[in-house]
């Protein structure tokens, strides 16, 4: 039996956007955007937005992974109580793994070349302990501890939360049983996002990259598909959550920092709140009257390789930025290195998807990922 599950066009819309801000942030990071001709006729504050919600833009990744992780196993399995372990972690592991033991093969070559921005070289770092972390599912914790990692290494501490919260996962769902304690137990998790943010204040690296803080944005994720699964489509309240998780999200982007004022850490609750509103919104307008989004085509291809892209990225940024600086082109153009950083990012995610993670995706699914007996509630 096949268990095809429906795209949804809004959400892979939503996760185009948020690679798009990782890109973005990343470049904007080795070429401000506030010290191009841009300046001259986009507000700062626009700019600002563009360049630095990167981090922002990881945790509605976060808030996307658990609504499509939760409604795909209730899809399959009728019930997150009711899921089937080796079934859920082969197609977690044919899923992950292939991209990821490539990555850290290819920068661990790296290093041993030398290869500039790709060499381990601060004090109290290897490249065995990158290696280690980075296939333990705690390379946040290794930075937390030692310090920044090159860019492209660093990319991968928000796979450790995420993947470590999937091993959690299938045992909670079975050991809470009913979904009433189930969702107490992930609203208990999603609300305390501002307060273990709070916490970890002494150490910035670890409290941007720590477990919980990320854990939580998934558990929204959770709650929603199961909000959504429980509840009947409705195409007037699907609206109002997508413009109201719309001004949420922007108010964050554009004016996060006159929040933090009064929110402080509750800012980023009003981050993953507004992204739940958003998810739930395009998956009830979806259900209810199969609308796509016209226009947006682009971005939902970003968003169907924003995995692709978020571990490639990288080598992209460092090469377009090396050419720039090479070509000895004024800062003041520096914006017109965007557009071409940002299709090469696609291209190479495109490459990787076709030739290498989607055909490894198929053969492990096919050894690892078994699917389930038939569940009634599977359409």
């Amino acid at each position: 039996m096949r268990w095809e599950i429906e795209r949804n066009g809004g959400i892979d819309a939503l996760r185009g956007l948020s690679i798009g801000l990782v890109v973005v942030h990343h470049l904007a990071l080795r070429i401000p955007l506030k010290e191009t001709a841009l300046v001259d006729h986009v507000p700062r504050r626009v700019l600002a937005a563009l360049a630095y919600n990167g981090y922002e833009a990881v945790f509605v990744f976060f808030v996307v992974s658990g609504f499509l992780i939760a409604s795909h196993s209730i899809t399959r399995w009728g019930s997150l109580s009711a899921i089937e372990l080796r079934a859920f972690y082969g197609r977690r592991v044919a899923r992950i793994a292939p991209c990821l033991l490539a990555l850290v093969t290819i920068l661990g070559v790296m290093h041993l070349a030398g290869v500039r921005h790709y060499v381990i070289e601060r004090e109290g770092q290897s490249l065995a302990g990158a290696l280690l972390s980075a296939l333990g599912l705690c390379l946040n914790v290794y930075e937390g501890q030692t310090g920044w990692l090159p860019g492209a290494w660093d990319v991968l501490w928000s796979l450790s939360i995420e993947e470590l919260f999937y091993v959690a996962f299938p045992l909670v769902c079975r050991l809470l049983g009913g979904a009433r304690a189930l969702a107490v137990f992930l609203a208990m998790l999603a609300l305390s996002l501002p307060f273990t943010r709070a916490s970890l204040a002494e150490n910035p690296i670890w409290q941007e990259k720590a477990y919980l803080p990320g854990m939580a944005a998934i558990a929204t994720g959770v709650l929603v598909a199961m909000l959504g699964r429980r509840f009947a489509a409705n195409g007037r309240v699907a609206n109002l959550l997508r413009v109201t998780g719309g001004l949420g999200l922007a108010s964050v982007f554009f004016a996060g920092d006159l929040l933090w004022q009064v929110l402080r850490d509750g800012v980023m609750l009003v981050l993953t709140v507004s992204a739940g509103c958003l998810v739930l919104g395009c998956h009830w307008r979806q259900r209810a009257t199969a609308a796509a989004l016209p226009g947006f085509g682009w971005l939902r291809s970003l968003g169907r390789l924003s995995y692709e892209i978020y571990l490639t990225h990288m080598f992209v940024v460092f090469a377009v930025v090396d050419c720039a600086k090479a070509s000895g082109a004024s800062t003041r153009a520096g914006f017109l290195w965007y557009p071409p950083a940002l299709a090469i990012c696609w291209l190479v995610g495109a490459l990787v998807a076709r030739f290498f993670s989607e055909p490894a995706h198929r053969v492990l699914l096919a050894r690892f990922g078994h699917e389930p007996r038939a569940a009634s509630s599977v359409r």
